[in-house]
């Protein structure tokens, strides 16, 4: 059982989790009230609505895993787990399980809602991992802009399910602002996962290169990816920046937030990559960028001081 949440990336899992959570409970219950803000799912539908997502989400780990033993043999030795405890024919087994319950429960809340066209959502981010797993991961810069879209789609999904269904033209204003926010967070997510994406693939080249990927590094060289990497590390930093001085400059415990917990890792994660040389000095990246997306998210709860 042990191998199993590890397997699906429990912790990653409880990530997810955490920020659809701080979505709806964070930035829009607390202000139907206040600012008209409608809502559409109770409370046992929107837990539902976060474990259609968590399946998808593991099936997606685990199918990554099945198509990468070669490569994590060289890269990860240690943390192999498929025909090591698992077997493959469990873990697609348990890929199949998660997925047709992901989207099962998709394909539910959907029509509970009455919006039966986001169900697609659901089906499209499935295939999308399991082709991007397959085959898109080793395909040049591809691969990693499709996972970074499934990221960004699963915090877009909770403003989709919560807010589109209950719109109305009364309150379509407060509707869409707080979509807007929502879209706002969801491209921090793309930008931050994209340049991991691209850390990991540098990290991992000596593995990639022996199965035949053609990952960004191997295809430019670990030096031109590591520039790329570089130059797109900053535009995260850049579009914080404007967006606490447009939005956010009057509160001064939010702009201390972003600045200690968002915008100065992301600088040092810059000055980082224009030094890194090392796997070991990709693999700290890589967390430190996780970690700041995490603590990114978490400035959700601080919509209370922000919108008061």
């Amino acid at each position: 059982m042990t191998d199993f949440f590890k397997l699906i990336r429990w912790k990653n899992l409880l990530m997810i989790a955490l920020v659809q959570y701080l979505i709806k409970y964070a930035l829009l219950n607390p202000f139907t009230v206040s600012h008209g803000v409608a809502t559409t799912l109770d409370h046992f539908h929107f837990a539902l609505l976060v474990l259609a997502t968590l399946c998808i989400a593991a099936g997606g780990y685990i199918i990554n895993d099945i198509y990468d033993v070669e490569t994590d043999k060289v890269n990860k030795p240690d943390n192999v787990i498929i025909d090591k405890t698992i077997s493959e024919k469990n873990g697609y087994t348990y890929f199949m399980a998660l997925n047709i319950a992901g989207v099962g429960l998709g394909f539910y809340l959907s029509n509970h809602v009455g919006v039966s066209a986001l169900f697609v959502a659901f089906f499209v981010s499935s295939a999308l991992l399991y082709i991007y797993s397959s085959a898109l991961k080793q395909m040049f810069l591809i691969g990693n802009i499709i996972v970074s879209l499934v990221v960004a789609l699963s915090i877009l999904i909770i403003g989709a399910f919560e807010l589109l269904p209950s719109m109305t033209s009364n309150n379509s204003v407060a509707q869409m602002t707080f979509l807007d926010i929502i879209k706002d967070y969801a491209i921090f997510a793309f930008m931050i996962n994209l340049v991991r994406e691209i850390v990991k693939d540098i990290e991992d080249i000596d593995g990639d290169y022996k199965v035949g990927m053609r990952t960004m590094p191997i295809v430019l060289g670990r030096t031109r990816a590591n520039n790329i990497a570089f130059a797109l590390s900053l535009i995260p930093v850049f579009a914080v920046i404007y967006y606490v001085i447009t939005f956010l400059f009057k509160q001064e415990l939010v702009v201390g937030y972003f600045l200690i917990f968002v915008i100065a890792p992301l600088i040092y994660i810059s000055i980082k990559l224009f030094s890194a040389k090392q796997k070991s000095h990709y693999k700290r990246i890589s967390l430190i960028l996780k970690l700041t997306m995490f603590t990114g998210m978490l400035s959700l709860v601080l919509y209370n001081f922000i919108l008061k």
